[in-house]
């Protein structure tokens, strides 16, 4: 690999790389079988090897963990199970040590029903924040006050005998919706924000940020239309015009990026997901006054990586004045991994492959979740060991979260794979042993190795980071663009399918290789193959 490092004045944050962990499944340090902030602690430098830029952490604060952390009883602690604050204070200084920036999730749309702030909310109509969360009164036949539906089935509402009135909850019960439309509440969510600031956080994943607002006049949300597709949720019936996605999320989030602001180069990422998300996350990052970056599900769910949804994807986030920096995800714990979804079992190794160059290629943030590095696939939990309270409550026709969320494999050899020294809240899986940190760091062919080659490509090279991309062929199998940066000029060319296919005829066979992948050749591109290409260099104008 030949690098022509240029400087730029960029923000960190703008081009980076940044790791995703999901705490309970990363690294057990006091053997109890869940992940830690200590165990994060432990295994940073393999993150730090990869070669990304940031580290985003999964919830870790305290909760009854209905909903493994994103049901939040404290904003401002850590949950026992995950450690302490001075725990947490000697991850960030580890990770600075290393070069890592800490990026961290806050969910502003809900609390757990055991926080302070709805106990105080629920006991009465009057008082400091009798209006911090979304209550009303029934309909005359005491029914809920409209027909919103929870994410995870049933009713957004729930009766409380306490106030006599419904409480709004778009996720589970216990996950009562905070009325993020109250100044006060705002006010105090901002500062839950200064308090990991003051930390030392470098950036913030907003988690449902278009969940944080409903329509008060709570009118119904209108029937969707039935497109074939089973619907296995009230809630997929419904167009959630008015439960959600309400128009005040901006103004919310020009608050936020203003506090950012003052203490620098703070990262803001939205995830956006449902109906409006794209028209959601273009306006939650528009312009300078509002958050960085914003990413949503249009890879997360596909059920196939093709030329056309790449092509489509990225050509809806054109490099022009105001519009936003778009972040992309392959996989997270939310969504089926993506070996599992995308390709055959016998073609997992050549796929992962070119998934990882084509990340790495994107125009925008790279987000890779843990254990994509190795090729990790979903794993089978049965009924008896689910934990994903949806997965539970819509089993079988609901694939669990669970099989994604599936403890790394640090050791072939060791006892549970050196996760943990006893059994883990879910297992491993039997085919992700193989997959393990040591084995893969022993082999120089390995996805491990060839992952970490990859970001260091993106790292030598402006144009990947941060060069404009010009879409050149997008058919059937072949997808081609180029990536642009001042005089940097790089041809990227996939095949994304398992036969081989000619080489576009448009793309010239010029230029020096940098990446080639799965035997791939300028001028041949086998089943999963793909070329990153050194052009001649290119003036502005040439």
């Amino acid at each position: 690999m030949t690098a022509h490092i240029q400087t730029t004045d960029q923000p960190w944050w703008k081009g980076a790389v940044i790791y995703q962990i999901y705490p309970r499944s990363f690294q057990d340090s006091n053997h109890d079988g869940i992940g830690d902030l200590n165990g994060i602690t432990q295994r940073l430098d393999h993150i730090a090897r990869l070669g990304v830029d940031a580290i985003w952490i999964s919830p870790f604060f305290t909760s009854p963990m209905r909903d493994f952390g994103y049901d939040i009883a404290d904003y401002c602690d850590v949950d026992p199970i995950f450690g302490t604050l001075a725990d947490f204070d000697a991850l960030v200084a580890r990770a600075h040590a290393l070069g890592l920036k800490v990026t961290i999730d806050q969910v502003y749309a809900h609390t757990s029903d055991l926080h302070g702030w709805f106990a105080q909310s629920r006991a009465g109509r009057t008082g400091d924040k009798a209006d911090w969360y979304v209550w009303a009164d029934p309909k005359p036949d005491g029914s809920p006050p409209s027909n919103w539906q929870s994410v995870f089935g049933g009713p957004a509402w729930t009766w409380d005998g306490r106030r006599r009135q419904y409480y709004m909850h778009q996720f589970l019960t216990s996950q009562p919706q905070l009325n993020v439309h109250n100044p006060d509440v705002q006010d105090a969510l901002l500062n839950v924000m200064r308090f990991w600031l003051d930390r030392g956080v470098d950036g913030f994943r907003l988690d449902a940020l278009n969940h944080s607002m409903h329509d008060p006049a709570l009118r119904d949300n209108p029937p969707a239309p039935d497109d074939g597709s089973p619907r296995t949720r009230p809630f997929d019936f419904q167009i959630r015009r008015y439960s959600q996605s309400h128009p005040d999320v901006v103004p919310f989030v020009e608050r936020i990026r203003t506090l950012c602001d003052a203490y620098g180069a703070i990262f803001t990422v939205a995830e956006v997901g449902g109906d409006l998300a794209e028209q959601e996350m273009k306006a939650y990052t528009q312009g300078e006054t509002r958050l960085n970056s914003a990413y949503g599900f249009n890879f997360l769910y596909a059920p196939a990586l093709t030329p056309t949804l790449v092509a489509d994807t990225i050509a809806r986030w054109p490099d022009e004045p105001g519009m936003g920096w778009p972040s992309w995800a392959f996989e997270n714990h939310d969504a089926p991994r993506a070996l599992s979804r995308w390709c055959k079992a016998g073609d997992h190794a050549a796929f992962a492959r070119v998934k990882a160059a084509l990340l790495v290629a994107l125009r925008g943030n790279a987000i890779l979740y843990q254990g994509e590095e190795l090729g990790i696939t979903q794993v089978d939990i049965p009924f008896e060991r689910l934990q994903d309270p949806e997965a539970i409550a819509n089993w079988p026709l609901t694939l669990s979260r669970d099989g994604a969320r599936t403890p790394l494999p640090w050791s072939a050899a060791a006892a549970q794979a050196g996760f943990s020294s006893i059994e883990p809240w879910l297992p491993v899986g039997d085919d992700n042993l193989a997959r393990s940190v040591d084995a893969q760091e022993a082999d120089p062919a390995s996805l491990l190795n060839f992952t970490r080659s990859m970001l260091a490509l993106r790292k030598a090279y402006p144009a990947l980071r941060l060069g404009s991309l010009e879409i050149l062929v997008a058919d059937e199998a072949r997808l081609a663009f180029r990536r642009d940066y001042g005089a940097q000029s790089l041809l990227c060319v996939f095949n994304l399918s398992d036969a081989a296919v000619p080489w576009p005829l448009d793309i010239p066979l010029t230029g020096m290789a940098n990446v080639c992948v799965n035997e791939a050749t300028i001028g041949t591109l086998p089943p999963f193959g793909a070329v990153i290409i050194e052009e001649s260099r290119r003036w502005p104008g040439s």
